[in-house]
């Protein structure tokens, strides 16, 4: 192998395989639940989600999700506040009685209120995102939320255990 020219850096890599191995090291597989009541957008938001390698289910009624959360798990939930049967602040609270560490993340729809959204966030709502804005940013925001909530997980855990476990041996 050739000896670099002073000031550059050489490394004998394949760089497709290095660029593949650090996508599986870097990615974080979560399970997402979508409640939303446009089918198609589930559909579209379950394909998006599992292409990004996760687990994604959907419900198109509100009201189900009572009987989903008891059955299975999910990361992250993403609630649509404006649907027939249900109305999304109400399930944010409901959500919230449950679990209050799950990340919830409002999707709305055309028309931004701003008391509805205040009202969602003081509900128990981590983020909120519009349907008009590009996936890529949806995702964005699931990713930065999920990762918040991971790390205060972390930390609460870190300083709920016993002080004498924490300590080390001199």
């Amino acid at each position: 192998m050739p000896i670099p020219e002073r000031g550059k850096i050489s490394a004998n890599t394949d760089s497709s395989n290095y660029r593949r191995k650090m996508k599986l090291l870097t990615r974080s597989c979560a399970e997402f639940l979508i409640i939303d009541d446009d089918p198609a957008i589930t559909r579209f938001l379950v394909t998006y989600l599992k292409q990004k390698g996760h687990t994604c289910e959907s419900l198109t009624e509100g009201f189900r999700t009572a009987a989903w959360l008891e059955h299975n798990h999910c990361d992250v939930i993403v609630v649509d506040l404006n649907m027939p049967k249900v109305d999304g602040i109400s399930l944010i609270s409901y959500i919230r009685e449950i679990s209050h560490k799950l990340p919830i993340i409002v999707f709305t729809g055309v028309g931004y209120d701003e008391a509805r959204m205040h009202a969602a966030l003081r509900a128990g709502a981590n983020g909120y995102v519009s349907k008009n804005l590009p996936v890529e940013q949806l995702y964005c925001v699931l990713s930065r939320v999920l990762a918040t909530c991971q790390q205060r997980a972390r930390r609460e855990a870190l300083t709920s255990r016993p002080s004498h476990l924490l300590a080390g041996a001199a």
